[in-house]
């Protein structure tokens, strides 16, 4: 996902898509372990995608901090 799209989301529905996200991720490993999978860059892609979530929820927090 894009991170214009991302920082669209409330803090809540972010949680929920990297909750999402982590198990999409679990998933894959296990696919590319047992040779079931053949795109290893979705490993790459998911990871990415975790991360940008969580820079998204970590900006917010300190914006809220800086507010108070």
């Amino acid at each position: 996902m894009k991170a214009e799209a991302l920082r669209e989301l409330t803090d809540e529905e972010l949680r929920e898509k990297e909750r999402e996200l982590r198990r999409k991720l679990f998933n894959l490993r296990f696919q590319v372990a047992m040779n079931r999978q053949e795109n290893t860059a979705a490993l790459t892609e998911t990871k990415r995608d975790i991360a940008r979530i969580l820079t998204i929820l970590r900006e917010r927090e300190l914006q809220r901090r800086r507010q108070e």
